[in-house]
């Protein structure tokens, strides 16, 4: 990309940001005014949206060629390049960030040629054939990976062989009144937590602070598990007792092999080796949300976890595109849609396609860019398309962006963030931050989706969560209704409904011009 070049046709922006202020306007940008020909473009890009495209894309992105997308594997790096060829095809300016004008993050960069925010990244790779027994003295029983357990992704390599203890949630807390370890010694055992917490716990808990107390006490591995009683956020997520894929993110002095196993699996260990207990799993937790008593025991089975492991060192990568805005007053100001682009990649010998997760999301954002530049319509504010990358991983992509922004945090007026957008029941989950529910519903109508919107606030988890913690107002997008491949090998594009994607990329499309526009 040329530096030096300012401006060109209305058809393509190449985009030149230097440190903290774009300079770029169109031309003709003088005495900006939203006219009538800029309300006929807009709907000619709300009535040239097509679900055919979007579904090609998600096919694409979670085809073998992409492997799943790992953070920081030559195969997240070649999804980035196709995204920024997207771009490119849709004539949005990729972002040129002069280095000498940047104060970036130790080690992160941003490619004035290929519009990529990168920095040095390591990830974890679990083997092929990871093997999990949970059997009685007598009775071998191996688990089938997949339905019956999956290795935590960043778990160490494990060569394991333990009695199981119940540890209940698996918590310490002593200003809560709260040892789920009370009473029992788990040095050199496998301990089996329940994940999330009690419903009267109402201090902070992470996976990764329940492994370090885990390894603390002497646990030499560790199961975790949904348990039978499911909170209301869970029920209407559609959670299931199926293990999924997931990082467990603890730091490497701290970290032990451990894996997610089914309900019913926690369901059998809890029962006892005669099976004469079905219930007692569930009463358990019953009595576990109702106070802080410890309920932890020894119990019947032994596990044995017995894998390979290693680490790979590589980039994380955003990719950034600009459409700059039109009105001399505004061009200054941003706002932000993003959609993360990471999965899980090839995990112990399975292929994770992240159709849903998060290929939907990305080609609804791409495909908001190519029809506002097909069409002809300009924003006033400056719109930034980010292709986040990490966010599987702690959203390690949006927090390095949010660290070190392209538009400066105070300029940038709102974050839209898209994930999980082909799959459900027709109808949006849609989270706000630092805006009123008006804003939502304005857009609702604009867009002919008044009657499928559920209104919210702060939605947990996503790309957005940074933004919202730098006190930038967030709009989470998200298709709801039960994603019943979130996180398995089965997240295919043969799942997604393309009526799905019409319905978020109208919504998204109408937020972005509103917001881009509003004075």
């Amino acid at each position: 990309m040329n530096s030096s070049t300012r401006s060109c046709s209305p058809s393509f922006v190449v985009v030149t940001l230097l440190g903290i202020i774009l300079t770029l306007l169109s031309p003709g940008a003088e005495g900006f005014a939203q006219s009538e020909d800029d309300q006929q473009a807009w709907l000619r890009a709300l009535n040239s949206l097509s679900s055919e495209r979007m579904l090609a894309d998600v096919q694409t992105l979670s085809s073998p060629a992409f492997s799943g997308r790992q953070a920081g594997s030559e195969d997240d790096l070649r999804s980035a390049n196709w995204v920024g060829d997207q771009f490119r095809a849709s004539k949005i300016g990729l972002a040129y960030v002069p280095l000498d004008r940047l104060n970036v993050l130790p080690g992160a960069k941003v490619n004035p040629r290929t519009g990529f925010m990168s920095k040095p990244f390591q990830t974890v790779i679990i083997a092929p054939e990871p093997t999990l027994q949970i059997s009685t003295a007598r009775i071998p029983d191996n688990q089938r990976l997949g339905t019956d357990f999956l290795p935590v992704l960043d778990s160490p390599s494990a060569h394991a062989r333990a009695p199981i203890v119940f540890v209940g949630y698996g918590i310490v807390d002593i200003a809560a009144d709260m040892n789920d370890y009370a009473g029992i010694d788990v040095n050199n055992c496998i301990v089996l937590f329940l994940r999330g917490k009690p419903e009267h716990f109402k201090g902070a808990i992470t996976h990764a602070d329940k492994v370090r107390i885990a390894r603390q006490k002497g646990a030499v591995g560790y199961l975790t598990a949904t348990g039978t009683v499911l909170s209301s956020y869970e029920k209407r997520r559609g959670v299931t007792g199926q293990p999924s894929a997931f990082y467990g993110l603890s730091p490497t002095s701290d970290n032990l092999p451990g894996a997610w196993i089914s309900s019913s699996r926690a369901v059998q260990i809890i029962a006892g080796a005669d099976h004469s207990n079905q219930e007692r799993l569930r009463n358990l937790q019953e009595q576990l949300n109702r106070t802080s008593g410890s309920r932890s025991f020894l119990t019947e089975y032994f596990g044995a976890l017995e894998w390979e492991s290693w680490q790979e060192q590589g980039s994380l990568i955003n990719v950034i595109a600009v459409l700059p805005g039109t009105d001399p007053q505004l061009t200054h100001e941003a706002i932000v849609i993003g959609a993360h682009r990471d999965h899980f990649g090839r995990q112990a010998g399975l292929l994770f396609p992240g159709a849903d997760d998060n290929a939907s999301g990305t080609a609804v954002m791409l495909e908001v860019a190519r029809v506002l530049t097909k069409a002809g319509a300009y924003p006033a504010r400056t719109i930034l398309f980010i292709s986040f990358s990490g966010e599987e991983q702690d959203l390690v992509g949006s927090r390095l962006y949010v660290e070190r922004p392209v538009v400066p945090l105070a300029l940038t007026r709102t974050m839209i963030n898209i994930d999980h957008a082909g799959v459900g029941n027709g109808r949006l989950t849609v989270g706000l931050t630092g805006l009123e529910k008006n804003v939502a519903v304005e857009a609702g109508q604009t867009a002919g989706l008044t009657d499928k919107l559920d209104l919210y606030g702060f939605f947990p988890g996503g790309d957005h969560v940074p933004f919202k913690e730098a006190g930038i107002p967030t709009i989470a997008v998200v298709s709801a209704g039960v994603h019943p491949h979130f996180h398995q090998p089965t997240d295919t594009t043969d799942t997604i409904n393309p009526e799905i994607l019409q319905t978020v990329a109208r919504y998204v499309l109408a937020l972005t011009w509103q917001l881009a526009n509003v004075q």
